[in-house]
């Protein structure tokens, strides 16, 4: 089948999954277009297809794609040197040496953790064959014990209560209800038991939201002796009368310890001022501030000129983390419209656009844990106290807005700043890994097709939530986190599947992988390595453009 012809069949096969039935606005702004279009994707520079006669159309080829568009690492202690050079000007070699450090540290983890692996494995074979051996050993003591005493001399013959060993210890009653068998089907059986035995336990399922080995998101295991000490490092930073953001940002890069995660951020952010004896008072000013604004903008969302922007955001908030039970509450839904609603009337130059939504959610798990210990996955926010919901509504709204104010072009019309990034990537991915880049061609893959979805969501739809919140860690602490490191983190992030990406052998395959990447078991030491190779990017082509231009 043509390459034409896997395109069409997956975008026709997949339009059902494209959120809103497609039929949906993109984004308040953004009329609704044909979800067949995609089909017939438009290379760059080519014209669009013209429109049927007495139905005009202004389309351009960005606009056609979104409208059908899917809805939308502590590694070790060479963590530290990576997060001591992070905001200064380096030299490249020293730079590419820390990194590679990184990288270099993790790959030796890996090949320890498989090592211990097929040790623990081996182990458990010898002592299943033991195990097996012992047991068919008891077994013929066993027989020539009631063979000895005549206790056995037909099936319909009853006798004392017995363990069998093909029940999983379930006492059998009679010889008749015990399974018969010839000595083959019974080797067989062992041999089942026996690879049964052998086999490596299943993992347990990670929560979305965090897990227990990742410290610095969730979960209070006992620290290690330099988690305490980060921990120390930071709260002598945040204790004094005028906290050294230079510094915070350093320390932050690496990772930030819950426990001190939601000051941080805050501070990071822009949101509260450096120093100490003003940020009650700016704190309570700015949460006053946007009450005033939902007493203000609130009621107006039925509004004729509003109700558009309503129902969209209506429509998107249980389509936000749905595997996540803190997000389908009712009480946390109503709390994102109202945040959303705001934004969106408070930035008519974008209005709402389907991915926002997501945004609010890292700020929004963050600051719940300023107020709770345990996990928040299943947390009922109801056995909150009110003043502290509103804390926590007020804080991710201006977090959220702080946040957009750097990469609110793309959310304009046509969304021109993620165009630019998609561009950006596709000449980056083509200077460091000529392969993959060609494979794509090969197969007709375009960036925008995949891509689009990661600088939309800022990769919120390829990482689980807890790895999000170690990532924004690391932007909130990069200059321009956000809007220009995030560029470096996603060309790491694509290399990083090479592998998979040319294994796969057609156009279908390809976007089915690219959409679905298996970052489900990842925690910190994942995206430590990610970071880390994303810095290394940076530090080579962020100076110097024309290196990933042909």
């Amino acid at each position: 089948m043509s390459t034409d012809g896997n395109k069409k069949q997956f975008w026709k096969r997949n339009a059902a999954k494209v959120p809103g039935n497609i039929q949906h606005v993109y984004g308040a702004q953004h009329p609704p277009f044909d979800p067949l279009l995609h089909a017939n994707l438009i290379k760059a520079g080519n014209k669009p297809p013209p429109a049927t006669p007495g139905k005009p159309k202004k389309a351009t080829t960005f606009q056609e794609f979104e409208s059908i568009t899917s809805d939308a690492w502590d590694v070790g202690d060479d963590d530290d040197e990576l997060l001591a050079m992070a905001a200064q000007n380096l030299n490249i070699e020293v730079v590419m040496e820390t990194a590679n450090k990184v990288i270099e540290n993790h790959s030796k983890q890996q090949e320890r953790q498989r090592q211990d692996q097929t040790t623990e494995l081996e182990q458990r074979e010898e002592d299943t064959q033991e195990e097996v051996a012992e047991d068919e050993e008891d077994e013929e003591e066993d027989e020539e014990d009631r063979l000895g005493e005549g206790e056995v001399t037909g099936p319909e013959v009853s006798f004392a209560s017995q363990r069998s060993p093909y029940t999983d210890g379930r006492l059998v009653k009679s010889h008749s209800e015990a399974p018969i068998g010839s000595p083959k089907d019974t080797a067989g059986e062992h041999a089942a038991l026996h690879r049964q035995r052998s086999l490596p336990h299943r993992p347990p399922v990670i929560p979305l939201v965090a897990r227990m080995a990742d410290q610095n998101t969730s979960g209070t295991p006992a620290m290690t002796e330099r988690e305490a000490s980060r921990l120390d490092k930071f709260k002598q930073l945040l204790t004094g009368p005028n906290t050294d953001l230079e510094e915070l940002r350093k320390l932050s890069w690496s990772g930030i310890p819950r426990q001190v995660r939601p000051i941080t951020w805050k501070l990071l952010s822009g949101y509260l001022p450096a120093n100490a004896e003003r940020r009650d008072s700016v704190l309570q000013r700015k949460r006053q501030e946007y009450f005033g604004f939902i007493q203000q903008y609130y009621d107006s969302r039925n509004d004729e000129h509003h109700q558009d922007t309503y129902r969209q955001i209506h429509i998107d908030i249980p389509r936000t983390n749905p595997l996540i039970p803190l997000f389908q509450q009712a009480s946390v839904q109503e709390i994102f419209e109202r945040i959303l609603f705001i934004w969106a009337i408070r930035h008519p130059a974008s209005g709402y656009v389907q991915g926002i939504n997501d945004l609010v959610t890292p700020f929004f798990v963050v600051y719940v844990f300023e107020y709770i210990e345990e996990e928040v996955e299943n947390f009922d926010v109801s056995s909150l106290q009110e003043e502290a919901l509103r804390n926590i509504e007020a804080d991710s709204f201006w977090c959220m807005s702080k946040l957009l104010d750097g990469i609110q072009d793309n959310y304009t019309f046509a969304q021109p700043g993620i165009q630019r990034k998609v561009k950006a990537l596709e000449e980056l991915v083509s200077r460091i890994d000529e392969s993959v880049h060609r494979h794509m061609q090969q197969y007709e893959v375009e960036y925008l097709q995949f891509a689009f979805r990661w600088m939309n969501n800022l990769l919120m739809r390829e990482l689980p939530l807890r790895c999000t919140i170690r990532l924004w860690d690391t932007y909130q602490a990069e200059p321009e986190g956000f809007s220009h490191f995030h560029l470096y983190v996603c060309a790491a992030f694509l290399v990083r599947w090479r592998k998979e990406i040319l294994e796969e052998r057609d156009f279908q395959g390809l976007m089915i992988l690219l959409q679905n990447l298996p970052t489900m078991h990842w925690g910190n030491e994942e995206v430590s390595v990610l970071l880390a190779e994303a810095y290394r990017l940076k530090f080579a082509f962020a100076d110097a453009p024309n290196h990933y231009k042909r």
